[in-house]
C-alpha cells in the first residue's frame, strides 16, 4: 500500500470536544481523541458506552451536535467518498445468492479495481477455498472474512472493524490479525471494537476505554492494565469458606472455585503472608490484573452495580 500525501501529513482521526445527543440521552459526551496514521486502536466499552455512535460519526453516518470530527483532515463523508475509509460491520451488506467470488468481483467493479485485485483480495482474506460457494452457504466466520475482503478493495487508509472476528475459529482469528498487523506496518490505520479483550491486549497499539460517552482510559494495554491497581493471589486451600477469606488482610475481593481460592487486592504480599502463616494454603501464585480486570474496573457503572 502506498500512502497518500494527505495520510502522511495529517492525523488519521481527530475528534475534538465531540458531543452527540439523542433527545435527553447524551451518547457521546465531550470526546477528544487523536489517532496517528498506522496505529491499531481498540475502542472498548460496555453496551451503551457510545462506541457505535462514535464509529457512525467517523463514517459520516451521524454528525456531532458539538465539536469537530476529521478523518485525514477532511469531513468524514468526504473521506469515505474518496475511498480513504472502509468498514467491516457485524451484519448486513451481503447478497446470499451470489458466490464469494462474484461478490468480491462486483465490489471491485464499483471501485474500478482490476481482476488481479479480486484474486489477491480473496487470498488475503483467506477465502480461496470457498470462492465458488454461495454466500448463503458460508459460515458466519466466512461471511465476516468476505466483509473484510470487500473493505480491502478500495485500499483504504483507515479501516474500521466492528467485532471483526465474530464466528471465526482460533486459526482464522490468528490469520486475520496477522493480516491486520501487516497492513499497519505498511501504514494503514485500524480502529476496532471487540468483545474478545485478549485480541485488544495482543494486537492493539493503543486501548481506549469508553464509559457513558466519555474516555476513561487511553494508552497501551500495559498502561491501561496498570490503572486497575492490584493483583490476584491464587492458592489451593481445601475447605475454604467465604467468612475465612473475608478475614484475610489486604484482600478486597475473593472467590472460591472448588479447592482453589482467588483473592484480589492492592497488597498481594500481605495476602500471601497471611495465607502461608495462618492457613493451610499451598501452591500460591501471584498475578497482575489482566485487561478484562481493567475493563471491569474502569467501565463499571457505579450507579448500577454489575
Amino acid at each position: 500500500m502506498t500512502l497518500t500525501t494527505i495520510a502522511l501529513e495529517t492525523s488519521a482521526v481527530e475528534l475534538s470536544g465531540v458531543v452527540k445527543r439523542y433527545g435527553a440521552v447524551t451518547a457521546v459526551d465531550g470526546v477528544t481523541l487523536t489517532i496517528r496514521p498506522g496505529e491499531v486502536v481498540a475502542l472498548l466499552g460496555p453496551n451503551g458506552a457510545g462506541k457505535t455512535t462514535t464509529v457512525d460519526m467517523l463514517l459520516g453516518l451521524q454528525k456531532p451536535d458539538e465539536g469537530r470530527v476529521e478523518v485525514y483532515g477532511r469531513a468524514p463523508h468526504d473521506a469515505v467518498a474518496l475511498g480513504l475509509v472502509s468498514a467491516v460491520m457485524q451484519t448486513g451488506g451481503l447478497l446470499k445468492d451470489y458466490t464469494v467470488e462474484e461478490t468480491v468481483r462486483l465490489t471491485a467493479v464499483l471501485f474500478g479495481r482490476p481482476r488481479t485485485a479480486v484474486d489477491e483480495t480473496i487470498a488475503r482474506a483467506g477465502l480461496t477455498d470457498v470462492a465458488g460457494r454461495l454466500v448463503g452457504k458460508c459460515s458466519g466466520g466466512q461471511q465476516q472474512r468476505l466483509r473484510f475482503a470487500m473493505a480491502l478493495l478500495p485500499d483504504p487508509e483507515l479501516l474500521i472493524l466492528d467485532e471483526p472476528t465474530t464466528g471465526m475459529d482460533v486459526a482464522g482469528r490468528h490469520d486475520f490479525w496477522s493480516a491486520i498487523r501487516d497492513d499497519a506496518r505498511r501504514g494503514r490505520t485500524v480502529i476496532f471494537a471487540t468483545h474478545y479483550l485478549e485480541e485488544a491486549d495482543a494486537y492493539a497499539d493503543r486501548v481506549v476505554f469508553v464509559r457513558r460517552g466519555r474516555i476513561v482510559a487511553d494508552g497501551t494495554a500495559a498502561e491501561v492494565k496498570a490503572l486497575a491497581s492490584g493483583r490476584t493471589v491464587r492458592a489451593t486451600l481445601p475447605g475454604a469458606t467465604s467468612s475465612l477469606l473475608q478475614s484475610v488482610p489486604g484482600a478486597d475481593r475473593s472467590e472460591i472455585r472448588g479447592d482453589t481460592v482467588f483473592l484480589h487486592g492492592n497488597d498481594s504480599d500481605e495476602i500471601a503472608r497471611y495465607l502461608l502463616t495462618r492457613t493451610a494454603a499451598r501452591d500460591l501464585e501471584v498475578t497482575s490484573r489482566n485487561l478484562e480486570d481493567a475493563f471491569l474496573a474502569l467501565t463499571a457503572d457505579e450507579e448500577t452495580p454489575r
